[in-house]
């Protein structure tokens, strides 16, 4: 089995950065190269700990969660209308990428690529910080299924490895006229259908890459992601109450070269 110390030191990277804007496909380049571990059995245990980061927030919006299948008449983000607004905003980049996924794969997950969308992202942020827009939503009941589709739009982005999920999410939200805060949280709640579709998907073709000797490994990448997750949103959101996402711009400029230098 591979060392522990591997799985705590992923699992605390995936855990630290699937939701923030910075990209975790980056980081786990970095330090999977910085480990020794990389390769097609690394590739399926970024997989099992991405899925340890999507629990944390069905655990942290259970309400929110619990409402769409127990329709709460004082939340309006609730039972079917919620459901139908979480399809609307995942729809596009499921659509795509399952119509590129093979592309993206051979020609999109290189160095100078992924590097590229660091950038790209880190300098659409600024753009989007410094001209901000009205925010005329305010909360996650007042979503329409207008903002759900523009925001499902901007999620496509995300298919580019390295420009990050939750930077074209947040992003999309508040070009559209979200709260910075509303619309970071609604990033992660509907990370959850669409990150559950990509990694069930990717990891039913590669499950094989373990065995029974690997559980343990698997479980402690597993727990600490999920416990490592759980504290990153908590802080995220608090933070964004306090700043904007331009320091998360320029951390994003600083690691596009260490892509480069480590790939």
């Amino acid at each position: 089995m591979t060392a522990w110390y591997i799985a705590v030191i992923l699992g605390i990277v995936e855990g630290l950065t699937e939701f923030l804007p910075i990209s975790s496909t980056g980081h786990l380049i970095i330090t999977g190269h910085l480990l020794g571990y990389t390769g097609p059995k690394a590739e399926t245990f970024e997989i099992v700990i991405q899925l340890g980061a999507i629990l944390s927030v069905v655990v942290l919006y259970w309400n929110r969660f619990l409402g769409l299948l127990k329709p709460d008449t004082q939340k309006r983000f609730s039972g079917l209308y919620g459901i139908w607004l979480l399809v609307l905003t995942s729809l596009p980049a499921s659509i795509l990428g399952l119509l590129t996924h093979g592309l993206i794969t051979q020609h999109l997950f290189t160095p100078s690529t992924v590097a590229f969308a660091l950038i790209v992202g880190a300098i659409m942020i600024l753009f989007v910080e410094r001209n901000p827009k009205k925010e005329a939503i305010t909360s996650l009941d007042e979503l329409t299924p207008q903002l759900a589709l523009g925001i499902g739009l901007f999620q496509c982005l995300a298919l580019w490895p390295g420009f990050s999920r939750s930077a074209a999410t947040i992003m999309g939200g508040m070009i559209l006229g979200t709260k910075r805060t509303v619309a970071a949280e609604y990033s992660f709640i509907a990370a959850v259908p669409i990150m559950i579709a990509a990694t069930g998907y990717d990891l039913i073709k590669s499950y094989q890459q373990f065995n029974q000797g690997d559980v343990v490994f698997l479980a402690i990448g597993f727990v600490v992601s999920f416990l490592t997750a759980c504290l990153a949103i908590k802080g995220f959101i608090l933070l964004l109450g306090k700043l904007t996402l331009k320091p998360f711009a320029y951390y994003r400029l600083a690691l596009a070269p260490l892509v480069l230098l480590f790939l």
